[in-house]
């Protein structure tokens, strides 16, 4: 079985001067992967196709993606790419009124199968934040977000416990949150604090955490297994970490967040999952809606 990437992040191909020329991060001097170095590693890790997602907000940002590039690519390699759509809400007026409808519909017209990663740093429930959950909701389409912190450069701002989040989720109940990032995966446990929410808790989850709350509570919150945010957070204590896959594995992703041509740590999550299935403590059907039916029913509705 071929698994779906619901979280990947790609460049078109670039001449070689620009080749050349490009900027790299001075922390770690790539820059994004393009589509023919990808299926590399996606065949390495026996996936089929995977979501691309762009980025138009300007956080955190030496490299833009735009909505158009990110179209381009997925129309040209069909075989390979699903897309999402880069929707910032301080778009046009910026406004909490803004008709985001207009574009959201535009990109849906052209394949876009969803919003995301949604990186701008505001409030969940700011009043722009909030605008574009409304017109999400109205045009059908899921929303991927980052979750960011006060000392991180990017991503949908959230105080420790995620009650922002809670409150969007509560308002647009037919809109489907997926969630994402350090911040979110480290209320996986209650013994996440503010130091250690923006990085990788580790050792036993003695007690459930928020996540596991508000899975529970909202069936409009779905999870994005990517990065090693997701992989730290199932895998740390596996035996809880397959039982939250269990619980709900209806409304649980496999996804890699590739975003540089490497090797990365959480390529382990593919084996990981495979070895609950072999031990019989992640059950076949949870095994394969997290690695492609569940992106599937999302993608393809």
């Amino acid at each position: 079985m071929k698994k779906i990437d619901i979280h990947v992040h790609v460049r078109q191909y670039l001449t070689k001067y620009e080749e050349e020329t490009a900027i790299l991060r001075p922390s770690s001097k790539d820059t994004y992967i393009t589509p023919e170095q990808l299926k590399v590693l996606y065949d390495k890790l026996g996936i089929e196709k995977g979501v691309l997602l762009p980025g138009e907000s300007p956080e955190g940002k030496h490299y833009s993606v735009t909505n158009q590039e990110t179209m381009r690519i997925a129309k040209d390699y069909p075989d390979m790419f699903y897309w999402f759509c880069s929707v910032d809400p301080r778009w046009d007026t910026n406004r909490p009124d803004t008709d985001l409808s207009y574009y959201i519909n535009y990109f849906k017209s052209h394949g876009a199968k969803g919003i995301g990663e949604l990186t701008a740093k505001l409030p969940f429930d700011e009043p722009r934040m909030k605008n574009l959950f409304y017109h999400a909701e109205k045009c059908d389409m899921p929303v991927l977000f980052h979750v960011g912190t006060d000392s991180s450069p990017y991503g949908a701002y959230d105080i420790l416990g995620l009650h922002k989040l809670e409150s969007v989720l509560s308002e647009f109940p037919k809109l489907i949150f997926i969630g994402h990032s350090q911040p979110f995966w480290a209320e996986i446990g209650d013994d996440v604090t503010q130091t250690s929410r923006n990085g990788y808790p580790k050792g036993p989850i003695n007690k459930e955490g928020r996540v596991v709350e508000l899975m529970r509570k909202y069936p409009n919150l779905h999870a994005d297994l990517s990065a090693n945010s997701g992989y730290n957070a199932v895998s740390r204590d596996p035996d809880f970490g397959y039982s939250f896959l269990e619980e709900f594995k209806d409304r649980i992703y496999y996804g890699t967040d590739i975003c540089a041509n490497r090797n990365y740590e959480f390529f382990k999550l593919a084996d990981f999952l495979k070895e609950g299935k072999d031990s019989n403590k992640l059950s076949k059907e949870a095994y394969e809606l997290i690695c492609r039916s569940n992106a599937l029913n999302l993608l393809e509705r």
